[in-house]
């Protein structure tokens, strides 16, 4: 279970709607220092505290209850004086990353340098629309075995091997309803995977 976790943004390189309004042009990515598995959030650089409020208690407190501890950038939102009484409220201790002091987000760093790669990886296979496939590359990223933890994170945080979406052809086609949106799945996990297998061997 996420006990306490590292918070950063990342802005795509790859991505070309940057400014657009409906469209995303960042990601949030929030790490768990002990299991190692991450969330990656796509955000607007312009969203307000409020909103990245409501994503941080919709896609991490509902999933992961309040976190111990969260060792953040300096970005403007997570030094405000709401974000900080917030985490108070909760109960969570609000640690930030310096440049003199890497080590207390390397983590973070390692893993969007790792979404970074693969990204630009998938750029070609996502045509422009990364929003929609990242999904599926934090579930390939959290179901990869990490050497620190000899174990994939998904494993360190469910205590189980996880399924993917390759073995979805196992079943007999008369299971599968959309049979073309399980193929167009499996394809985008497998080029998501090369991408990862390729960056872990960099």
């Amino acid at each position: 279970m996420f006990k306490s976790g590292n918070a950063s943004y990342h802005v795509p390189a790859s991505d070309t709607s940057k400014g657009c309004y409906k469209k995303k042009d960042a990601i949030w990515v929030i790490v768990d220092r002990l299991t190692k598995s991450a969330h990656f959030i796509p955000v607007r650089t312009n969203f307000s505290l409020d909103k990245l409020v409501e994503l941080y208690i919709g896609e991490i407190v509902r999933l992961h209850v309040v976190l111990i501890s969260i060792i953040s950038n300096k970005d403007l939102r997570f030094t405000s004086r709401f974000w900080k009484k917030l985490q108070e409220v909760l109960g969570t201790k609000l640690n930030f990353s310096t440049a003199f002091h890497q080590q207390t987000d390397g983590q973070s760093e390692r893993v969007i340098q790792v979404l970074e790669y693969m990204l630009r990886c998938c750029v070609v296979e996502f045509q422009g629309s990364w929003e929609k496939f990242l999904p599926l590359v934090e579930f390939s990223y959290n179901n990869s075995y990490q050497s620190s933890l000899k174990m994939m994170p998904y494993e360190a945080l469910y205590r189980c091997k996880c399924r993917t979406p390759l073995y979805w052809t196992e079943l007999r086609k008369s299971q599968i309803h959309r049979v073309d949106l399980v193929k167009k799945t499996e394809d985008k996990v497998k080029v998501i995977r090369d991408c990862l297998k390729a960056s872990s061997d960099r």
